[in-house]
């Protein structure tokens, strides 16, 4: 009898069970399998394969979250043995754990692209305003920091779709058309992105339910293509998820199905049985029309809105601290406060004219009017705070701004649309002003990021030196220390040596707009912290 769906722990050793069938002197073989949750659509199927190999599989379903860890031995995981694993994706397995991946042997079973679904109206929407109507995954973004596209997206810590999902989008945003790099995800450019998250769950099916029976929450899904396809013929919605296929790229699940102990000839006799039937294309036909998978064959036709073409698939990091970082910065989706970024932007009288008018450019870029792929991730969000800090040969001015819509990007913009030029410099007491402020967020509000932009086109020439500035700034709370970076822009005449002593001093780092706009310099510190 196979093991209910409710079981939610893992185990790790491996067994093998052959029993004598009643009435009959053939000899059945019992492989017992460790399978995520995706995989139990298949139930059906598995009578057929009984019958006609001889191998049953006893399906024991678990969370994707600690399969990998309960792949390898000595993890303390707990008992029980399974000689097969079967996941939706065995990815993160593998760059934790790559000496037992090594030797597992690996058989795709079915293909699935993680997608977006949206509800028409907001469908209708996004093309609307996208040449041509098609979506990428900056277009979704763009959309998730205006509060347009709210979505709901499993728990990538947990979830193979999840993690599929979010490695999908910080590819698209880092633009290489690669795998991530460390230098891809350094910052974090996901920020207006998963401000649109309004639901999440340790599971695909539990995000499912939480959707349907909450539908004014999110107006959008992130999955895999086959539960939205699931979802849209089961007849729990009022309408129809329009699903989008992101012209950026997608990262695609293939099933794959794991012997666990390729050393023992019984097994691998069974599991060489179980992948010749699921390979048949025959099986990959039942398979495509019971689960909604794309077939592995390239010899079966696809059906329906599986014949959509999946365009360019977007690899997996092959470094496992880029996973991290990408895991780390995204946080828990259920506790997530958002930063808070202070500007501190020189307004001395070396900044009229043209320099002024970049970096007016630069704000407006920021709040939506930068319609590049690089400028859609980059833009100001909804629940953002920003702070900007004038200065001239003293602080001029102070505004902060939450940003909850349109008319707080537009105060902000008039913030630094404002004259009032100071006649000199005063760089390190901009600096200290900035700190001082920084230092009040963190003690009111300890779990918000706090980061600090400095743009100068001159060299100190008022106000405290640098020494002063560090003297002060070592002398603040830890916290702050640790906490607040500062990411300096250098421009027109402004002293790079000591800029760049600052960013080091502070964690943070400097960067060039000399070479390039001050909008593409403001876009590559978005989300250093």
């Amino acid at each position: 009898m196979r093991r209910g769906l409710g079981v939610l722990t893992l185990c790790l050793t491996l067994t093998l069970t052959a029993t004598a069938c009643s009435g009959s002197d053939d000899e059945k073989t019992t492989l017992h399998v460790l399978a995520g949750p995706d995989l139990a659509v298949l139930e059906p199927l598995l009578d057929e394969l009984r019958d006609e190999t001889g191998v049953e599989l006893d399906m024991d379903y678990r969370a994707d979250a600690d399969t990998g860890d309960a792949l390898v031995p000595g993890t303390g995981k707990g008992g029980g043995g399974h000689d097969l694993a079967w996941l939706s994706t065995d990815r993160s397995f593998r760059l934790r754990h790559k000496d037992t991946a090594q030797r597992l042997l690996r058989t795709p079973t079915m293909l699935s692209p993680v997608v977006v679904g949206l509800r028409p109206e907001v469908a209708r929407g996004l093309r609307a305003k996208s040449p041509g109507g098609a979506l990428s995954w900056a277009d979704i973004a763009d959309a998730a920091a205006t509060g347009s596209v709210r979505f709901g997206m499993a728990d990538p810590r947990k979830t193979g779709t999840g993690l599929a999902a979010l490695v999908g989008v910080a590819t698209a945003a880092a633009g290489t058309g690669g795998a991530l790099r460390e230098d891809d995800v350094s910052c974090d450019r996901l920020r207006g992105f998963r401000s649109g998250q309004k639901l999440t769950a340790d599971s695909t099916r539990d995000l499912l339910d939480d959707f349907v029976d909450h539908p004014g929450t999110a107006n959008a899904l992130i999955t895999y293509e086959s539960d939205l396809l699931a979802l849209n013929s089961g007849g729990r919605l009022k309408e129809k998820l329009e699903i989008v296929r992101p012209e950026d790229g997608m990262v695609l699940a293939d099933f794959p199905l794991l012997l666990l102990d390729p050393d023992d000839k019984d097994r691998r006799a069974a599991y060489d049985k179980v992948v010749e039937w699921l390979q048949r294309d025959s099986v990959q036909e039942k398979i495509m029309r019971t689960a909604l998978r794309r077939p592995v064959s390239p010899s079966v036709r696809r059906d329906g809105q599986l014949r959509a073409p999946v365009g360019n698939a977007l690899y997996f990091p092959d470094q496992l601290r880029v996973v991290e970082r990408l895991l780390g910065d995204y946080g828990d989706p259920r506790r997530r406060v958002p930063d808070q970024v202070i500007f501190l932007l020189d307004f001395s009288g070396s900044m009229r004219g043209e320099r002024m008018a970049a970096l007016r450019e630069a704000f407006a870029d920021l709040s939506g009017a930068d319609s590049s792929a690089t400028g859609k991730f980059a833009r100001f969000y909804q629940g953002e705070r920003l702070t900007v800090v004038r200065f001239g040969g003293r602080v001029l001015e102070e505004r902060t701004v939450t940003v909850a819509g349109q008319q707080d990007l537009r105060t902000l913009a008039d913030v630094v649309a404002r004259g009032g030029y100071g006649d000199a410099t005063a760089v390190w007491t901009a600096l200290d002003h900035g700190y001082r402020t920084a230092s009040a967020v963190v003690a009111d509000d300890p779990e918000r990021a706090v980061s600090i932009v400095l743009m100068t086109d001159g060299e100190n020439n008022s106000g405290i030196p640098y020494e002063e500035f560090v003297r002060r700034y070592q002398a603040r709370a830890a916290g702050t220390r640790a906490a607040v970076h500062t990411y300096p822009v250098h421009f027109g005449e402004a002293d790079a040596g000591e800029l760049r002593r600052a960013a080091t001093k502070t964690g943070g780092r400097m960067v060039e707009a000399r070479g390039s706009s001050l909008s593409e310099a403001f876009k590559e510190i978005r989300g250093c912290r």
